[in-house]
């Protein structure tokens, strides 16, 4: 679980939410109406803007900002050391009992290639590939949740105008115009509040985790391109530890 994520909405509503409270009641920023038209609003938009599939599967995207954990490039590193090493002592065939073990696919699956004695230059068109799409369906989902943080204020400002308008229909008691008026305006508040408190930090962070993820990916790859032309342990170890930045490395390297 990434508790930046967690700590920062709850830090970010609970200080929205505070500063209300101290202000005066909650119970003012609550309207029906204007929930309907920012949240089925936005989210008809959107139905509009992506097709189906897209949109339901960026679900499985969006966990990634709260419940991913980016694997560690040093773990990778050690990981690797260790196939080499095994590999380069009892033969490529040592590490088919090994893949079994593995959780990765992608890793696993780059072990079998390289077992099955493929060449380095078809495992790597193969690999690119699976990076290729792993890239593409996280900037989908980046790029939905992007247009959830543009709709949002803009069926806010819908919202907002349909209140003036219903207001000034009724100006014969100026009495109502100071509650219409506050009304009409939470709309825009409930759009502003959703883009820039939910939908526009998520795609931002599975922006972030998109590029620690590809970055993993092309470690892993450089590793068993490495294991597969039966480069030095050493070598590989330089070569995975160049994706690493100079602060982060290992103090041996």
């Amino acid at each position: 679980m990434d508790l930046a994520t967690i700590i920062g909405i709850v830090l970010a509503f609970g200080l929205v939410v505070g500063a209300i409270v101290t202000a005066g009641s909650i119970l003012t920023f609550i309207d029906i109406p204007s929930m309907l038209i920012v949240g089925g609003g936005t989210f008809g938009t959107i139905l509009v803007n992506y097709p189906l599939k897209h949109v339901i599967s960026v679900m499985g995207v969006v966990k990634n900002a709260f419940f991913t954990k980016a694997e560690s490039p040093t773990d990778v590193i050690s990981q690797f050391m260790e196939y080499a090493n095994r590999a380069r002592r009892e033969g490529i065939l040592s590490l088919e009992p090994i893949i079994k073990e593995i959780d990765d696919v992608f890793l696993r699956k780059g072990l079998q290639l390289t077992v099955d004695g493929l060449e380095p230059q078809a495992i790597q068109e193969i690999l690119e590939t699976e990076i290729s799409y792993l890239e593409e369906r996280h900037e989908s989902g980046a790029e939905i949740m992007t247009a959830f943080g543009s709709f949002a204020p803009a069926m806010g400002m819908i919202g907002t105008v349909i209140g003036l308008i219903m207001m000034l229909q009724n100006m014969s008691d100026p009495s109502t115009i100071g509650p219409s008026m506050a009304v009409a305006l939470i709309t825009t508040f409930y759009g502003a509040i959703l883009a820039n408190l939910v939908f526009l930090p998520i795609a931002g962070k599975l922006k972030l985790r998109s590029k620690e993820e590809v970055l993993i990916r092309a470690m892993v790859m450089e590793g068993i391109l490495a294991i597969s032309k039966g480069e030095n342990p050493r070598i590989i170890e330089e070569k995975l530890t160049s994706y690493i930045a100079p602060k982060h490395r290992p103090q041996s390297s």
